[in-house]
């Protein structure tokens, strides 16, 4: 649940602090006030998509934060854990920083993350309904997805997709080697000359590298031995070895530091360098007793270097990618070796479509049953919304094959598709005694306001989210209706959903007195002039206050006694 707001310097907004309470809060102020602000800035700090141009005039930066309590969201907390964030399981922070040159940073808990995390974890928190959630409705999509969410089948549904996309792409593949035989079988006979002369090099990388060096050293065996010998005489062997004459200065410098204490931090280093030296000298001697020529092993190199580079060249890769070049074509002729052995491809292709359609008539059943309390749940909705006589229904038909891949089994008595075997179509009958028609055909703007709001109400029950905010969706309703839309949201601020949230949170901006007035909490949005900018503000309303605004709405430029009297009246009630 949102449990506060932090606005600074966007758009024109200066600084604003604002607590939420659970149930249903509405929103409200003159046409221009600012009300979408708060939205807009919400949704930012959920991880929305920012644009330039929403600090205010002479800031830097635009700064939002959202606190929520997320003791009882699982999913939310979930989240987190997955994604080694701080999480103490009772509350939430969400920060987004806006620069005035487009750059953004985005914080959970105070650590920095992606504005796409941002955006996932947000989808978990709220729910934002505006105006052009109303057109998505008209998306033979988005009306599947209604269904699913509603029946419970979201899962489900996620496994047919799944599933589809593993039977389509052994069915293409099968297709592909029936068209393409003698192609494949020809690529095939060349791939097993490739894999078998690679094979046979048997070179990693890390064996590459190991050739190398030990090919470097050997062929510069010569130079390595006279060099070392040459380092020893200079250290220790020589008349005038570097260790000699280092011993005679520390000698002599052992003798001085009796003279003045401050000559011991040089005699400590000296000692110290002529442990280094000597031990230099100790490890160079080891080295030449067993170094040795051998040029065997050398000319055994060379043939085998020269080898690998043969191959190289033939194959056009770097030896180090000899390798991954053969992993590639044990891999190339695997799948070829199942297009050659048709059977064995057509048994899988048939065990993928026999599981997928298992999963898709499960998925059909499901939805049959959810069509049915949904179209019955939404009727009786768009009763109470003054669309008497009027129906919903949730249509089901078979997938068109025609309009599909025409590759798809003509065997199978239903079409598979990666959405399940049938398509969802919600129909709408305005009145009594009218035949129900698609969605997008039916529905004026304001019948389209009800159904949508009749769906939101029905379906958000099966919702585990519990902030929702509605973006004036009653646009294009009033009168008595207006009334009824606003007892349903009301409603929609009470219920409980089945155990997964214990409280629910309805945020609606809103036009409408009728609504308003039904709100258990109050918010104002107003705008003034301060210091020649133009500044936005948001209170909350106390009981006074409330009948000053709702009269505000009901009246027109003069609010009389009268229209305060009606406001409160509908407080009242």
């Amino acid at each position: 649940m949102l449990h506060s707001l932090s606005i600074r310097d966007f758009v024109i907004v200066n600084q604003l602090d604002l607590e939420f309470e659970a149930g249903f809060t509405v929103l409200t102020g003159e046409t221009g006030a600012g009300k979408s602000i708060l939205i807009d800035a919400l949704s930012l700090a959920l991880g929305a998509r920012g644009e330039g141009g929403v600090t205010r005039t002479g800031c830097d930066k635009a700064e939002i934060s959202a606190i929520f309590s997320i003791a009882n969201n699982l999913e939310a907390s979930a989240w987190l854990a997955e994604a080694e964030l701080e999480n103490d399981g009772q509350e939430l922070v969400l920060r987004r920083v806006m620069f005035a040159d487009g750059r953004s940073r985005a914080y959970i808990n105070g650590a920095s993350v992606t504005v796409s995390q941002l955006k996932e974890l947000g989808e978990l928190l709220v729910d934002i309904y505006s105006q052009n959630a109303h057109h998505s409705l008209l998306k033979p999509a988005t009306q599947r997805l209604v269904l699913d969410n509603f029946g419970g089948l979201s899962a489900l549904a996620s496994q047919v997709s799944a599933h589809f996309k593993i039977w389509h792409k052994l069915h293409q593949q099968r297709l592909e080697s029936e068209k393409n035989a003698s192609q494949y079988a020809d690529e095939f006979a060349e791939l097993r000359d490739k894999a078998r002369e690679l094979a046979q090099l048997s070179l990693t990388a890390i064996e590459w590298d190991e050739l190398q060096q030990e090919h470097l050293r050997l062929s510069n065996g010569a130079s390595l031995i006279t060099g070392g010998e040459q380092c020893r005489d200079l250290l220790s062997e020589g008349e005038l070895s570097a260790i000699r004459l280092l011993s005679q200065v520390q000698h002599k410098l052992q003798h001085l530091r009796e003279y003045d204490a401050e000559i011991s931090e040089a005699v400590e280093t000296l000692d110290s360098a002529m442990i280094q030296l000597e031990e230099t000298d100790r490890f160079l001697n080891r080295y030449l007793q067993r170094a040795d020529l051998d040029p065997a092993r050398l000319a055994e190199l060379d043939a085998r270097i020269q080898n690998i580079h043969n191959v190289s060249r033939k194959y056009r890769v770097q030896p180090e990618e000899i390798a991954a070049l053969l992993a590639q074509s044990q891999a190339r002729m695997a799948e070829l070796a199942l297009f050659a052995n048709d059977g064995e491809l057509a048994k899988q292709e048939a065990q993928a479509l026999s599981l997928y359609m298992q999963l898709a008539k499960s998925l059909s059943e499901g939805r049959k049953l959810a069509a049915v309390k949904l179209s019955t749940q939404i009727s009786a909705e768009m009763q109470r919304l003054s669309l008497s006589g009027g129906k919903f229904e949730v249509a089901l038909s078979s997938n068109d094959k025609n309009a599909l891949d025409k590759s798809m089994p003509e065997k199978t008595s239903q079409t598979p598709n990666v959405n399940g075997l049938e398509q969802v179509e919600f129909l709408v009958a305005g009145h009594a005694g009218v035949a129900a028609k698609p969605l997008a055909k039916t529905a004026s703007g304001g019948e389209l306001s009800r159904i949508s709001l009749a769906i939101r109400v029905v379906t958000a029950q099966k919702e585990s989210i519990p902030t929702m905010i509605f973006d004036e969706v009653d646009v294009g309703i009033g009168g008595g209706v207006a009334e009824v839309v606003g007892q349903l949201l009301k409603q929609l601020g009470e219920s409980v959903n089945d155990g997964s949230i214990s409280q629910r949170q309805v945020l609606v901006i809103t036009h409408l007195p009728q609504v308003a007035a039904l709100g258990s909490h109050h918010l104002r949005v107003s705008k003034s002039l301060v210091n020649a900018q133009t500044l936005s503000t948001i209170a909350v309303l106390d009981e006074t206050e409330r009948v000053e605004e709702i009269a505000r709405m009901l009246g027109g430029l003069e609010i009389t006694q009268m229209t305060r009297q009606h406001a409160k009246e509908m407080l009242a009630l």
